[in-house]
């Protein structure tokens, strides 16, 4: 995508020659002094605009009077391959571009469109519902169904795991041994079906899931599949349904002691006995974006697909979400979407589109609202709690940004309130042979246009 250069004419004064020169003889000829009187100046109603045309190097001109230069920190080597944009939010013109319009990784600022197009497509209250169902058949046989909610969760009644107030399976075991009334639990079903396809991405890292970043895709799973529950990064198993069916025979307790967990799904004839209610995903969005929780990410693309008429697998979610996203009006033609989560090295998203995005985000558009209000915030909150220290605590609490780190990318986007109070929408890509150190190389870079605002030259 390219901006076009928007020019405005200069307004010009005619010189009315005759008329000024017969009304300076008359003021002589009356014995006026003109002696302090200037020439007449021109009024001047606009002035020349840099071309906006993304390109991969600098698109400054002659005419950009913009003097603040961050050339020095811009070829930093701890970016590796560089990209990068900013656009002042007022007057929409970009400041500054390294590739702004090229395609490439976003890492986990891809969590931005999932939010987006999650908040248009299901609405900021929705939510998601876990079912358990007797077979009238077989009435020693129930069958938990999972509805999309990673956030289920084992802990005791008055604990608390990493997704605060989420949904419990003690809740349920309660609801179910009312209803079965001292029937004994033979066997017990979990259904984890309504997402279809492969569970795993294969263009993603196992070593995200051993680590404990990301658990498999199911729609049914209990607190993430982390082992621990209480802990944002914990490993994670390849059977998610099946230990959700474990730890739901525990909390069922007597009942369930010598109950069969399989895998399967629900019979039509089934009646439902007890069901538990999600947090809305307003909720959802805003801890996925404070901590980058890939497993709500990915849930979230899911429903989105789902609810549209798609079949919830990881082949639906760029259409899934693009059309999603329509209603921005954005241009998402050119998007490769591959997950919800940003994982995937092969998503590609022009910086120029995340930081467009993020003007909606920051002036709240539709109900965008609730992803600004999840952003972490510079040195503060969530991921950019710990960062921007230092030499760069000038800009504490003025960067509001979704950060992203995949094996070879780390990246940033959101919106930054600088120095001269100007608004600055921006994204930045350090990719291909980087370490951790990126970090720190965006994050200079960020305060450097925090400190230029809307002087922030392209040079």
């Amino acid at each position: 995508m390219s901006e076009e250069t928007k020019g405005f004419p200069y307004l010009k004064d005619v010189a009315k020659g005759a008329g000024i020169g017969l009304g300076v003889l008359a003021l002589i000829i009356g014995g006026f002094s003109i002696g302090g009187l200037g020439g007449a100046t021109p009024t001047q109603t606009s002035s020349s605009q840099q071309t906006t045309a993304a390109s991969a190097t600098p698109s400054a001109t002659p005419t950009d009077s913009r003097t603040c230069s961050v050339s020095t920190d811009a070829i930093d080597p701890r970016l590796g391959s560089f990209q990068a944009v900013v656009i002042d939010a007022t007057t929409d013109t970009v400041l500054f571009d390294r590739g702004a319009d090229t395609p490439a990784a976003t890492a986990s600022t891809m969590k931005l469109l999932t939010a987006g197009a999650a908040l248009n497509v299901l609405g900021p209250n929705y939510r998601v519902d876990t079912r358990v169902y007797q077979d009238p058949s077989q009435p020693g046989t129930i069958i938990l169904v999972g509805g999309g909610d990673p956030t289920l969760s084992r802990t005791a009644p008055g604990q608390q795991s990493v997704y605060r107030d989420a949904p419990k399976l003690s809740t349920l075991a309660v609801g179910v041994n009312a209803k079965m009334a001292g029937t004994p639990i033979t066997k017990i079903v979990v259904d984890g079906s309504m997402f279809t396809g492969p569970s795993w991405d294969p263009s993603w890292e196992r070593s995200e899931q051993t680590t404990g970043y990301m658990s498999e895709v199911t729609a049914l799973q209990v607190d993430g599949d982390r082992q621990n529950p209480t802990a944002n990064t914990s490993p994670r198993s390849t059977t998610p349904v099946l230990n959700a069916g474990k730890y739901f025979k525990k909390a069922l307790g007597a009942a369930a002691a010598n109950a069969q967990i399989i895998e399967g799904k629900v019979p039509g004839a089934a009646v439902e006995i007890a069901k538990v209610s999600s947090q809305p995903i307003s909720v959802w969005i805003k801890h996925m974006l404070q901590v980058s929780d890939n497993t709500e990410a990915e849930a979230l693309a899911r429903l989105i697909s789902l609810d549209q008429g798609y079949d919830g697998s990881f082949s639906s979610l760029n259409i899934a979400i693009k059309k999603g996203l329509a209603n921005t009006q954005l241009d998402s033609n050119g998007l490769v979407i591959k997950d919800g989560s940003g994982l995937s090295a092969l998503n590609a998203v022009p910086p120029s589109f995340l930081a467009k995005f993020s003007k909606l985000v920051m002036t709240g558009f539709a109900d965008f609202g609730v992803i600004r209000d999840g952003l972490p915030v510079s040195g503060e909150s969530g991921s950019l709690s710990a960062r921007f220290k230092g030499d760069l605590k000038d800009a504490v609490g003025q960067v509001h940004a979704k950060t992203g780190w995949i094996k070879h990318g780390y990246t940033l986007a959101g919106y930054i309130t600088a120095r001269d109070k100007s608004n600055l929408l921006f994204a930045i890509y350090a990719l291909g042979n980087v370490k951790d150190d990126a970090k720190d190389a965006i994050d200079k870079l960020a305060t450097d246009f925090f400190h230029c605002g809307s002087q922030l030259s392209n040079n």
